[in-house]
């Protein structure tokens, strides 16, 4: 067994995730959850990785509940703390991992966010004299798309009835079908696009990438304008799978289209949608 500094093997793990080319969001999050539990590590004294034991994590745990995380926030640092130990395993710094005898939290996962019609036709309407939030909007609500798939599309993954999802992350490609909605509103924006150099379909008034970060601070004012309450950007595909769910769209079709990996993932929405109609291989338009 090889011997490393706490501080050594945070570094070292945040390297390993980027070489197996984890998202941003996950390589922040893992890196974030270890950050707390290294530093707690620190204030007992512990030095060396393989010094850590089940009490010190569950230690850091109780810490993390009395200073108001939520069930489901240490749950996740459980699973961080565990990623984070395979990694120490596969490069032989530990030959135990304490993590494994430590227990999940219980929690109830909180539904999914959907839309009621009455709230995206609000939606649409505060957004419709701004032709480039008008088109995300119509995107995310008729395709499902992730916000970063959209953030990343270019102008030629714009078809006349279909749209090219490139590989995203761990998430593989896939061509997705426009309805006429989501056509209109596309091509309103493309006439009005700045000229730029740039491929991105969504850009800034200075011709520059038009962020997720950008998106999503411009959705959040037009949640506002529309007074959209307690709604965030991923609740439009939210919204795009209950409502198709709900009309008896095919559940491998949704499967296929949202990108998801298992059918389980879009089987979980049935539990939000109430009646179901006759099955169907189409797609409506909201």
């Amino acid at each position: 067994m090889k011997t490393i500094k706490l501080r050594d093997a945070h570094q070292e793990f945040k390297n390993f995730l980027k070489n197996k080319k984890h998202s941003n969001s996950t390589i922040v999050a893992y890196g974030k959850d270890i950050e707390q539990l290294i530093s707690f590590l620190e204030e007992v004294a512990k030095n060396q990785i393989h010094e850590v034991t089940k009490e010190d994590i569950e230690a850091f745990l109780a810490k993390m509940q009395k200073d108001g995380y939520t069930p489901k926030s240490i749950s996740r640092k459980i699973n961080s703390t565990r990623t984070f130990y395979r990694f120490l395993k596969i490069n032989e710094y530990v030959t135990d991992d304490p993590s494994l005898l430590v227990a999940h939290p219980r929690y109830q996962l909180a539904p999914p966010r959907i839309l009621t019609p009455t709230e995206y036709r609000a939606l649409r309407d505060a957004a419709r004299n701004d032709p480039r939030m008008f088109a995300i909007i119509e995107l995310l609500l008729q395709t499902g798309i992730r916000i970063g798939e959209l953030a990343n599309l270019r102008v030629s993954d714009s078809k006349k009835d279909s749209l090219h999802i490139a590989a995203y992350e761990k998430h593989e490609e896939r061509e997705i079908p426009l309805n006429k909605r989501a056509q209109e509103a596309l091509q309103k924006y493309l006439e009005i696009r700045p000229k730029t150099k740039d491929s991105h379909l969504f850009i800034t008034k200075s011709g520059r990438p038009f962020l997720v970060r950008n998106i999503r601070t411009s959705m959040e004012r037009y949640f506002r304008l529309a007074e959209v309450k307690d709604a965030r950007v991923n609740d439009l595909r939210h919204t795009f799978v209950a409502h198709h769910l709900k009309q008896g769209a095919s559940l491998v079709l949704l499967s296929k289209i949202l990108g998801h990996k298992r059918l389980s993932t879009t089987e979980r929405y049935l539990n939000y949608v109430g009646e179901r109609g006759k099955e169907t291989s189409t797609l409506s338009d909201l």
